[in-house]
């Protein structure tokens, strides 16, 4: 069978970001790639979000961008400006044909369906799979979400609502996310955080339906597109292997306390490229640790104190938005820091620490 001298298993996000960023980098001029992935065809299937805190590679698979946003709770709407940091949404099917059309243009690199059609003997394995199941009882972001047409101008398309807790909570962390791409589109999503074991939540569809007719008053509209996932809110264990790197979630690239994960693979993807020549060698990238602390007593107040959730979520956004959005997205100092901690419910998270 066929060697490779890299290997990248898994052709999603992770794996492809990275392969893209090994390309446009001439890593690959007189290396060879195999890529594993079963999927047939590649099509739209995921919505990537984030705050611009940093470059990237996609600036044209940028489906939309807003300045402004807004967080509900059943009685207050806070309004947020957040221009310096711009929120960011990569369609995913741009994202794949982008990269798609580079990568083929290497003989260097090729594509298989399964492992077992190839040799790993002696290649450098980026691992971007993890086998999840055993953690259902964990904590999880999952969603469902839908991108509507409506037959009238009905959104405002310059102000995304991220969090509206206005909903039914069912003793649990539940909020809708609306990103409005026009005045007459929008991907709207129902978002729960939570283990995986309750099926009595997973009505995703009755739940949107709902929202739509009696929370939003829109009736006459069609779906032109669906997306349903979970994200873990927690770090799957990493058997160290001399030859192998694990990449995206499986990386520990998703930061706990939000689900954000695109940005992350990002910078992985560049410090692997960066050091790719004594790859067997280089220390492990990951999420700073205070955001890992910080993240895991989050997480302990919010399993324990689910009802309690919107709240301490909509209190942390009364710091200034450059504050929060720097906090969220990896990038606060120690002020800032310290400004988040302070909106903190103290003994709620204290207690977390013993």
């Amino acid at each position: 069978m066929k060697e490779f001298n890299y290997v990248i298993i898994g052709g999603g996000c992770a794996g492809l970001s990275l392969a893209y960023e090994l390309e446009i980098n001439k890593k690959l001029k007189d290396k060879t790639l195999a890529i594993v992935e079963p999927r047939d065809e590649y099509k739209r299937d995921k919505t990537w979000s984030f705050w611009r805190v940093s470059d990237h590679n996609f600036n044209d698979c940028v489906k939309k961008s807003w300045s402004n946003f807004t967080i509900n709770t059943r009685d207050h709407t806070k309004h947020i400006d957040c221009k310096n940091t711009p929120y960011e949404t990569i369609d995913s099917e741009l994202f794949y044909k982008k990269i798609l059309k580079s990568l083929h243009k290497n003989p260097n690199i090729e594509f298989y369906k399964n492992i077992n059609q190839i040799s790993i003997s002696n290649s450098f394995i980026f691992n971007s799979l993890n086998n999840l199941s055993e953690y259902k009882n964990n904590l999880w972001q999952h969603f469902s979400g839908i991108e509507i047409e409506t037959d009238r101008d009905f959104f405002d398309e310059e102000v995304f609502n991220l969090m509206d807790f206005d909903c039914d909570q069912r003793e649990k962390v539940h909020f809708f996310y609306t990103l409005p791409f026009s005045k007459n589109k929008a991907l709207i999503e129902t978002t729960w955080i939570s283990d995986l074991t309750d099926e009595s939540i997973k009505d995703y569809d009755n739940q949107l339906k709902d929202y739509l007719k009696n929370y939003l008053k829109l009736i006459n509209y069609k779906v032109i597109f669906k997306e349903t996932g979970a994200i873990p809110l927690f770090y799957p264990k990493k058997d160290k292997k001399i030859n192998q790197i694990e990449i995206g979630s499986a990386g520990g690239m998703t930061r706990l306390s939000t689900g954000y994960t695109f940005l992350n693979i990002q910078n992985h993807s560049k410090y692997i490229r960066e050091n790719i020549e004594n790859i067997k060698n280089i220390k492990n990238f990951e999420i700073q640790s205070k955001y890992r602390f910080l993240d895991n007593i989050f997480l302990k107040v919010l399993k324990k104190n689910p009802t309690k959730m919107p709240k301490i979520f909509y209190k942390m956004f009364s710091c200034s938005p450059e504050t929060v959005i720097n906090f969220l997205s990896n990038k606060s100092n120690f002020k800032e820091d310290f400004e988040i901690i302070t909106k903190m419910p103290k003994w709620m998270f204290l207690r977390q620490l013993f």
